[in-house]
């Protein structure tokens, strides 16, 4: 049995790589392809009291529990299902509840650091970087954490100059030489998503050849 297809999707906060990433799923409506969000997998925190919590480093790699990650990633690569973990920003730890996925022919993991991790490189078919404007991804970063995060204008003001900025230029810029495609301007690329589907429909339909 051929294992699924692994595409990452990487690159840095509010750059628009959930937005690749949606377009190519819904690009296959008849369900083909699963989305993880590395968000999902920042480490539980429900151990440390709320005042600590809030200090989280999130653009950094050690936020992420890639361990469990790799884990889920391996059982879906093997065909078996997985509960997937919910984040919760407001309390900065993991929720008690899980989501249940089951596997696809085509795995795309999306987040601002799934090509720091090799372990997570070596099982990926695809390797991808979105590149926007670093000031394009601030304004998209301050309209989200603030409508979807509870966040004031002012600390996310802080909080990208003090960790973002220096966090996506010593980790998540040089991620850049792995990818195999550098899709400039996110989610607005209509060419480059349009290609990457053709990719992805050519390798299924080999794959669907070669099992007849």
């Amino acid at each position: 049995m051929q294992r699924p297809v692994v595409i990452g999707v990487a690159g840095g906060t509010g750059s628009g790589k959930t937005t690749v990433a949606r377009r190519i799923l819904k690009s296959f409506p008849d369900q083909q392809v699963l989305m993880i969000e590395q968000d999902s997998y920042y480490k539980d925190q429900s151990h440390l009291p709320f005042e600590q919590r809030v200090k989280t480093n999130y653009d950094h790699p050690f936020a992420f529990d890639n361990d469990l990650f790799l884990e889920h990633l391996h059982r879906l690569l093997a065909y078996k299902p997985i509960q997937k973990p919910i984040y919760d920003f407001t309390v900065h730890t993991r929720k008690k509840e899980t989501v249940k996925l089951l596997p696809k022919e085509v795995i795309i993991i999306e987040g601002i650091l799934v090509l720091e991790d090799k372990r997570l490189r070596d099982l990926m078919d695809i390797k991808i970087f979105v590149d926007t404007d670093a000031d394009e991804r601030f304004i998209r970063r301050l309209v989200r954490d603030i409508r979807e995060r509870g966040r004031t204008m002012e600390s996310v003001i802080d909080q990208y100059l003090s960790v973002v900025r220096p966090m996506h230029l010593q980790f998540i810029e040089p991620t850049k030489r792995y990818a195999d495609i550098i899709i400039p301007e996110g989610g607005k690329n209509k060419v480059a998503i349009d290609l990457l589907v053709t990719k992805i429909k050519t390798i299924l339909a080999e794959r669907e050849a070669r099992s007849i």
